[in-house]
């Protein structure tokens, strides 16, 4: 009967349960919980990303948030203090197994933490809500060598496409290096982190890939960026967050300059964003983790579908 939810009531209990537990957790360490619009007035200029367009409420077009992340450090910067949010996120991308344009994402800020501090504390909560599970750490770089016998810093760009085609098949002849490593990185690396009861973290990802995320003072190449894998899953992406506003600014402005030159349009960048980093923005390190994908984990589920009320699409069951 199509009018039934694709999860189980043993998985909508589920949920509820995990959510209570994250809760419980940034309770004991008085990070406030709070709330952000989900309809906002601006996207993002990210150029791997797409916002959902929805027109009649602003004069311009108005959009459904990818993350909370704009608003939220507006919160700190007016000095909100660390802070978590359970919310919906938007983002027009192909659906499968894995991807729902509509899902739910925890979203938090840690004052005073760098991507170091926060990496640790990810990992506090992750066993809470799986259990003991051992921790297995990769540089970007490393899960290269590691994986594939290549150093993604040093290779050519004939090289690196090369062997993305001879790994993944035929491919446009127009991609830029950073699309080549992220489609080896999904299909060669990513499948194999997390895996026999372990979480992966990756760290020190290329400075091209991380526009919201400081640079490393001593590999200006390096980002302090971090992403968390378990069972094959990209699970949460992290950063010691920007704070120099110019900096900020001139990164989205390359982005819709690359928008111009692939015949994208603009997308006009969040002043208010970019007026609370001028403002100030504290030392504090951020990270949006997939609720989704983690109950699929926790439940041991084949599908995102199984793990959702009324997905957009059903493709999988």
């Amino acid at each position: 009967m199509t009018w039934q939810p694709t999860c189980s009531i043993e998985t909508l209990n589920a949920r509820a349960e995990l959510y209570a537990q994250v809760r419980e957790f940034f309770s004991e360490r008085s990070v406030l919980e709070v709330e952000t619009p989900l309809l906002m007035g601006h996207g993002v200029t990210d150029r791997f990303m797409k916002s959902m367009r929805v027109s009649g409420v602003y004069e311009n077009a108005g959009f459904l948030q990818t993350s909370p992340e704009y608003a939220m450090k507006r919160l700190v910067a007016a000095g909100s203090g660390s802070i978590f949010q359970i919310c919906k996120a938007f983002r027009l991308e192909e659906s499968g197994s894995r991807h729902n344009p509509e899902f739910s994402m925890l979203e938090w800020y840690r004052v005073d933490f760098n991507h170091w501090d926060l990496m640790n504390e990810t990992f506090e909560l992750l066993t809470k809500l799986l259990g003991k599970r051992a921790r297995v750490n990769y540089s970007y770089q490393e899960a290269f060598e590691h994986f594939l016998n290549l150093n993604p810093f040093q290779i050519s760009l004939d090289n690196l496409a090369k062997i993305s085609k001879e790994s993944l098949g035929d491919l446009p002849d127009n991609l830029e290096k950073d699309d080549y490593l992220s489609l080896l990185f999904e299909a060669q690396i990513e499948p194999k982190l997390g895996i026999n009861h372990t979480i992966a973290f990756i760290t020190d990802f290329p400075a091209s890939q991380s526009a919201l995320a400081k640079i490393d003072p001593e590999s200006p190449l390096v980002a302090q960026r971090f992403e968390v894998y378990i069972e094959g899953y990209e699970l949460a992406n992290g950063f010691n967050e920007l704070q120099d506003a110019e900096e900020q600014l001139r990164r989205f402005e390359a982005d819709n300059e690359w928008r111009k030159e692939n015949n994208l349009e603009d997308i006009a960048i969040d002043d208010d964003f970019i007026g609370a980093l001028k403002s100030g923005l504290p030392q504090c390190a951020g990270i949006a983790l997939g609720l989704d994908r983690l109950l699929m984990i926790k439940q041991g589920l084949n599908s995102i579908e199984q793990a959702l009320t009324f997905p957009t699409f059903k493709t999988n069951l």
